[in-house]
């Protein structure tokens, strides 16, 4: 039972993200019939879900927010922001619920059943205004609609094509009497009476009945309701009955809200009302017949049995639905049959499972390089082969293991629609959210990291960059801010970008403040660059006031540790009345990478591969310099050897390594190359992480262990550096 409630919140879950987005999207103007389909088929999958393993609680709570979604499916009631925040506080329950599942527990607390009284006491007030008006019928077109003398309708009506058999007087039955009772659901808007079944005078019966009828009728009634009019003579009469075309449209969105199940095309058009039981009975009773005389013609003809006849044709020609209506439905059956298969593809692994592969992975790896380096130091060359092509396969291996755990950013990203909806109501500001590069994929473990750093980069760009909408309106900019999340691959990493349109960070304001605070001297010189990176340092705030949002100067400096547990870095860009970007560079996965060993006297050092431009050879340069003339460009560079207080002398000919960490290049001065090497990334032990310019350990073929460079850490040390060097020889 733990793994089919596992199942069901994760599904749950899933489905309730589905109708919080919908939602979302609906408020901000989407309109479309297939958004509010879409919503209600969630929260009906959630409700049936809930009462199959029996979560009584949750099944009832999701039933009144379902009949709310009901009534917002049929018109009955208007989509409005007060409604959008009740339904959305309703989301919020169910996942208050669902987190409860998660953790074992199958019944609500008692704060839980308070709040969801009241959440349902919101959801309520929206449906028990009174019983909605019955909606007018709808309007037809003049192109639609043909229409007698006196201008009234004759098409966009029921069409009714009944024949009574012969027997229905006799029977005690009254024609007209049916006719009359039509009348309580309706108006007979034209009749037509149909004498082509009577027989000559000398043949007539007095007490047969030869009439039928062709009656266009108005009514709101449905098809079933119309069909129960002639239900005792149901059996003694041809009865036919055409929906209006008006109607159309109403049927192609039933069917397209029905549960996503295996349907037969029969069932799927009585579902949604189309056809009634007796009519698909009937059409079934014929397709049997003819198919069992046309294999009888067949057989006696030798030729191999024909294809039976489509149901929906015979029920079109039967006159009982119109084609739309049976292509809309034979649609949703390929549909839910393709969506079948596609989940039949799919299977659910947990996490920890994947870990342990992903660790077994690394350990093939290591001992790969080390069966490598043998066969290397044996001289056969058959062996070094063998070696080489299991090393690629281990390679290819690797690869695969870690798409495995490659997921696509946008779930986090659709995250924030909410996010920003809440905040800037909060706020009293109009800000849009605009998202890009959702498909863009990276490691699990990252993803699931990088939510709490986007988390405040969005609130504060909310809070302190969006102006209020008269403030933007004065500047000339249009009253609604935005807010972009982008996403995209650059250089073996993956970069995430937050922008907003609003005023950009106020570089004297930074400047006093940090001041104030103790963090810059007075009369110290600073770039651009440094100054609007001090907003990541500890307690550095801005803020006249402490709000719920910010105010506190605690944050961005929580950000900055964030990415760069993960080995990633943050830069912030601004201009002064067009806003700010915050560019996150993240490497795409935390377990295995290819590495570059370097060795400096008897140690050996992993430099990311993606991170790696060029190789060197340092020639001319005396030890007072940290920089050196690259093709134009001034390389600042750190010297290994000096920087971990390495012993003894350095080589005659030493060799740098020109890296690249986001915009920043620099380069990283070693006494060998060694070449590239499949890295797996061990994670330093607590009393090393705060240790300078090293990211990790690996374990090397021969059971060495190397340290992984933190080039991120290395290429500011070096540019600072530089900088501060530069500033002295100026003054």
């Amino acid at each position: 039972m733990d793994e089919i409630y596992s199942v069901y919140a994760q599904e749950a879950r899933e489905q309730l993200t589905e109708l919080e987005g919908g939602l979302l999207r609906m408020e901000q103007g989407d309109r479309n019939p297939e958004t509010i389909n879409a919503i209600f088929r969630s929260a009906h999958t959630i409700k049936g879900a809930s009462g199959v393993v029996e979560l009584t609680h949750i099944e009832k709570f999701t039933h009144i927010l379902e009949n709310l979604l009901d009534k917002l499916r049929n018109n009955e009631i208007e989509v409005s922001s007060d409604l959008i925040t009740a339904l959305l506080g309703g989301c919020d329950h169910l996942d208050a619920l669902l987190i409860r599942v998660e953790e074992g527990h199958l019944d609500a607390d008692d704060g839980l059943q308070a709040s969801g009284a009241a959440v349902a006491e919101g959801l309520r007030r929206f449906t028990e205004d009174g019983e909605p008006e019955q909606p007018a019928l709808p309007e037809a077109t003049s192109a639609d609609v043909e229409r007698d003398d006196s201008g009234t309708a004759m098409t966009d009506c029921w069409h009714i094509s009944v024949r009574f058999g012969q027997n229905v007087l006799r029977n005690g039955m009254d024609p007209i009497a049916f006719l009359r009772y039509l009348l309580s659901l309706g108006e007979i808007v034209h009749m037509t009476t149909l004498p082509d079944a009577m027989p000559e005078a000398d043949a007539m019966d007095a007490e047969a009945c030869y009439l039928g009828f062709e009656i266009n009728f108005r009514s709101h009634a449905d098809k079933a309701a119309i069909e129960r009019v002639f239900d005792f003579v149901r059996d003694d009469c041809d009865l036919h009955i055409l929906p209006p075309n008006s109607k159309l449209s109403d049927y192609l969105e039933l069917i397209d809200a029905l549960p996503e199940e295996s349907l037969r095309l029969g069932e799927i058009l009585v579902r949604s009302g189309a056809v009634t039981r007796e009519e698909l009975d009937e059409g079934l009773s014929y397709q049997k017949t003819s198919e069992t005389l046309a294999a009888r013609v067949a057989e006696e003809e030798g030729l191999p049995p024909p294809s039976p006849q489509p149901l929906g044709e015979i029920l079109v020609k039967q006159h009982v639905v119109q084609p739309e209506i049976v292509e809309a439905a034979a649609a949703k059956q390929k549909q839910v049959a393709d969506k079948k298969t596609s989940e039949a593809r799919l299977i659910r692994v947990q996490a920890d499972k994947l870990d342990h592969l992903i660790d077994l992975v690394g350990e093939l790896v290591i001992a790969g390089a080390s069966a490598n380096l043998l066969a290397q130091k044996s001289g056969m060359a058959t062996l070094v082969e063998a070696t080489s092509i299991v090393s690629g396969l281990v390679e290819n291996i690797r690869d695969s293991a870690l798409q495995l755990r490659m997921v696509q950013i946008g779930e986090t990203f659709n995250r924030f629609h909410r996010v920003v909806r809440d905040v800037s109501k909060e706020l009293g500001k109009d800000i849009e959210l605009v998202i890009s590069g959702a498909d863009t994929e990276l490691d699990k473990s990252v993803v699931e990291k990088i939510g709490d750093p986007l988390m405040h980069l969005v609130r504060n760009a909310m809070d302190h960059g969006i102006e209020s909408a008269e403030v933007r309106e004065a500047q000339g900019k249009p009253g609604q801010g935005r807010v972009a999340l982008n996403a995209y691959h650059d250089s073996g990493s993956i970069v995430i970008e937050v922008v907003d349109d609003g005023g950009g960070l106020n570089r004297e304001r930074i400047l006093n403040k940090a001041i104030e605070k103790g963090i810059v001297q007075p009369g110290q010189s600073l770039s651009d660059h440094e100054i609007h990176n001090l907003i990541f340092e500890a307690g550095f705030s801005t803020a006249d006031k402490v709000t719920n949002l910010s105010g506190r100067g605690v944050g961005m400096d929580v950000v900055k540790k964030n990415i760069q547990a993960l080995r990633g870095t943050v830069e912030v860009t601004t201009e002064a009345g067009k806003g700010s970007r915050f560019v996150i560079r993240l490497p795409l996965t935390l377990a295995i990478i290819d590495g570059f060993l370097v060795g400096v006297d008897k140690s050996s050092y992993v430099i990311p591969l993606d991170m790696v431009v060029e190789c060197l050879e340092l020639q001319g340069i005396s030890e007072e310099h940290n920089y050196l003339n690259l093709r134009g460009e001034v390389l600042p560079f750190v010297r290994l050897r000096e920087l971990f207080e390495i012993a003894g002398e350095p080589p005659a000919r030493e060799n740098v390594v020109v890296v690249r960490s986001g915009t920043l290049k620099a380069g990283i001065v070693v006494d060998v190359l060694q070449g590239e090497f499949q890295t797996v990334i061990k994670p330093l032990a607590a009393i090393f992480r705060n240790l300078r310019g090293i990211g990790g350990s690996t374990i090397l073929g021969t059971g060495d262990v190397a340290l992984i460079l933190d080039v991120q850490a290395l290429t500011q040390l070096a540019v600072n550096t530089e900088e501060r060097a530069t500033s002295a020889n100026r003054f």
